[in-house]
C-alpha cells in the first residue's frame, strides 16, 4: 500500500534516536507483541465465512481456526475490534468463555492443550464493521454505489488490522502455513472477489456464496472482501514456472477502459519475474480486482482503483515524465506480491522492507522497459518526496511503523546500493535470491540487511545503520586546490566509509571517504567536481 503519497502532494550497534516516541499503552502491546497468549500456538488454516449485509452494513459470520500447539498452555489471545462482536465460540462442540481486554479477547480453553496436537476453534461474530474513511490508508470496509446504484463494497485494513471486521491473531509475523478459506455470502445479483481461486459457488434464492482457497500462507491483511456487478475475463502468461492465470474483474461499465489499460499487467509480470524472480504464487493465480478506493496490494487478489490512467490518479510523483509511462497501481501494489506478501515483515517497525523494495520496483520495471537512464532519473526524482522526518525503522512491539519515507527513501537506499555492487547481473541475482531464501517467510529487517551485505560481500552493517535508524544524511565536505582534492565523510554514524563515484573534469573517479581528511591526487588540475547523484549523499564544498 502507498500511504505516502496521501501526504506528498499537500538503540541498534551504537545508533540512538533522538527523535521523541509517542507514549505507548498497553493495547499498543497486546497488538504489536507476541503475547504469551499468542505465542504458544500457530495457525495453519483459517476458514473465514461471511455474510455481508450491503443495506445493513453489516456483517455476520464465523473464523474456524485450525492451529497446532507449541507449548501446553490453555489462555488464547484473539483480536477483534470493536463495535463488532463475539457471539459464541466452541471447541469440541463446547461453549468457550473469555474476558476481554479492549480488542485483545483472551479464551479459556476447556480442552487440555497437548503439545504436537492439532486443534480447532470456531469463533462466531457479528456487527457493523468501522467503515473507511479515507481508504486504503484509513481501514476498515467501504459501502458504495456503482453508476447503476449496485453495491460496490470491498475491505482495505492493512495498517488498522484484519480485526477491524473479523477474528484472527492478528500479528504480522503469523501465516497460516496451510492458507484460508474464504466463503462470502452475497445478495444474487452480485459477486464477491477474494484471495485465491474460486472452489464454488452455492446459490439459493436470494443470495450466492462465493467460496475461495489459498493455499500458500497468506499475511493477514491481505485477506480481502470485494463485492460488486463484476464481469471477468483472463489470459494464461507464459511465466518462469509454467502457465499462470491471470484474471481481471471490473465493474461493468468500465469493461472497455480496463481492458486496455490491464494490458500493463502481463507487463509487469514480465518484468518484475525477471527482477526478482518466479511470482510466488502460481497455484493461486494472480487477480486484478476494481476497488472503490486507490487499490491495495491483497495477496494474490491485487485491487484497483486508479482511474484507468497511467501515474498516480494522473500524476508523476517523480516530476521527471517517467511516472507517466505506467499505471502506479498496476505496478507498485503488484510489486507487493515479492515483497510484503512473498516476503513479510515479523513486525511492522520494520515495514519498509515491503514499501522500500516495492518502491524500488517501480523504477526496475522502467529499467526493463525503457532503460537505465530511465530508471535513474525516477528514483532520483522521487527524493523530492522524502522529509526526512523519522528513522524508516520504527519501535518494535508495539505496532509502531517507521517514516513514510520508508518508501522514496527506502528506494533511494537500494539504488545507492545498486551503484556500490557496480554490477547488475550480481544485484538481480540478490534481489532473486531474496525471494528465494526468505520464500512465504516473515522476516526481520536484520535478515534482509545480513543477506545482501553476504551475498554483495560489502560490509553494509554501518551503511544501514545510517539510512534505516537515522535520519542523517551523509556529506561529503570537500576541498579543491590545484590537482589536489581534499574530501571526508560528515553527518554518519560511527564506522561509516562507503564509496562513492565522484566526477572529476566529466570522468567517472570511485573516491573512499571516511570521518578522516583524505587527499587524492589528480593528473590534471580540477575543474569540475561532483558526486555522481546516483549516490544517496549530499555534498558541501568548503573552498
Amino acid at each position: 500500500m502507498f500511504k505516502k503519497l496521501l501526504f506528498i502532494s499537500i538503540c541498534f550497534l551504537g545508533v540512538t534516536s533522538v527523535f521523541p516516541q509517542k507514549k505507548f499503552t498497553r493495547a499498543d502491546t497486546l497488538i504489536g507483541s507476541i503475547t504469551p497468549e499468542r505465542a504458544w500456538w500457530d495457525v495453519t488454516h483459517y476458514h473465514l465465512k461471511v455474510k455481508v449485509n450491503p443495506s445493513e452494513k453489516t456483517i455476520e459470520g464465523s473464523n474456524t481456526i485450525s492451529y497446532k500447539v507449541l507449548e501446553p498452555k490453555e489462555v488464547m489471545q484473539i483480536d477483534l475490534q470493536a463495535p463488532m462482536k463475539i457471539d459464541k465460540i466452541l471447541q469440541d462442540g463446547k461453549e468457550i468463555f473469555y474476558t476481554s481486554e479492549g480488542n485483545a479477547h483472551f479464551l479459556k480453553l476447556q480442552k487440555k492443550q497437548k503439545k504436537g496436537k492439532e486443534e480447532k476453534i470456531t469463533i462466531y461474530f457479528s456487527g457493523k464493521p468501522i467503515e473507511a474513511k479515507r481508504p486504503p490508508w484509513d481501514g476498515g470496509f467501504t459501502w458504495t454505489k456503482d453508476s447503476n446504484g449496485k453495491p460496490f463494497i470491498a475491505t482495505s485494513n492493512q495498517g488498522i488490522g484484519s480485526s477491524v471486521w473479523w477474528p484472527l491473531k492478528d500479528h504480522p509475523s503469523e501465516e497460516p502455513d496451510n492458507g484460508v478459506t474464504i466463503s462470502v455470502t452475497t445478495p444474487k445479483d452480485l459477486m464477491d472477489i477474494s484471495n485465491g481461486r474460486l472452489i464454488k459457488v452455492i446459490e439459493t434464492d436470494t443470495t450466492k456464496t462465493w467460496v475461495w482457497q489459498v493455499v500458500n500462507p497468506i499475511n493477514a491483511y491481505g485477506v480481502d472482501i470485494n463485492i460488486g456487478d463484476y464481469v471477468h475475463w483472463g489470459e494464461k502468461y507464459k511465466g518462469e514456472k509454467g502457465p499462470l492465470d491471470m484474471d481481471y474483474y471490473v465493474l461493468r461499465e468500465n469493461e472497455a477502459k480496463a481492458k486496455e489499460q490491464f494490458k500493463q499487467a502481463p507487463m509487469m509480470m514480465e518484468a518484475f519475474e525477471h527482477w526478482f524472480g518466479p511470482y510466488p504464487f502460481y497455484e493461486d493465480g494472480y487477480k486484478l480486482v476494481e476497488a472503490p478506493y486507490l487499490g491495495m496490494e491483497h495477496q494474490s487478489s491485487v485491487t484497483y482503483g486508479n482511474n484507468f490512467e497511467n501515474g498516480y490518479l494522473g500524476r508523476d510523483l517523480s516530476g521527471t515524465g517517467w511516472g507517466l509511462k505506467f499505471d502506479f497501481i498496476i505496478i507498485h501494489e503488484s510489486g507487493h506480491e515479492w515483497f510484503a506478501n512473498n516476503i513479510t515483515n515479523k513486525d511492522v517497525a520494520d515495514m519498509w522492507i515491503h514499501e522500500g523494495f516495492t518502491a524500488y520496483s517501480e523504477n526496475l520495471y522502467l529499467d526493463y522497459f525503457f532503460g537505465k537512464i530511465a530508471s535513474s532519473e525516477y528514483v532520483l526524482g522521487t527524493r523530492n518526496n522524502i522529509s526526512n522526518d523519522r528513522p524508516i525503522i520504527g519501535v518494535y512491539n508495539v505496532d509502531n511503523s517507521g517514516s513514510g519515507d520508508m518508501y522514496y527513501k527506502g528506494a533511494n537506499i537500494l539504488h545507492t546500493v545498486r551503484q556500490l555492487i557496480e554490477n547488475d547481473e550480481k544485484w538481480r541475482s540478490i534481489l532473486r535470491g531474496l525471494n528465494k531464501q526468505f520464500y512465504h517467510q516473515t522476516v526481520t529487517s536484520r535478515q534482509i540487511e545480513e543477506y545482501i551485505s553476504k551475498e554483495s560481500g560489502i560490509d553494509l552493517t554501518a551503511f544501514w545503520n545510517q539510512y534505516l535508524r537515522t535520519t542523517k544524511i551523509p556529506k561529503v565536505e570537500y576541498s579543491i586546490k590545484g590537482n589536489d582534492l581534499k574530501f571526508r565523510y560528515a553527518n554518519t554514524v560511527e564506522n561509516f566509509d562507503v564509496p562513492v563515484i565522484a566526477i572529476v573534469n566529466d570522468k567517472e573517479e570511485w573516491i573512499f571517504p571516511t570521518s578522516e581528511w583524505k587527499t587524492k591526487t589528480f593528473a590534471q588540475p580540477i575543474e569540475t567536481f561532483q558526486i555522481k547523484k546516483d549516490f544517496y549523499v549530499n555534498s558541501e564544498n568548503l573552498k
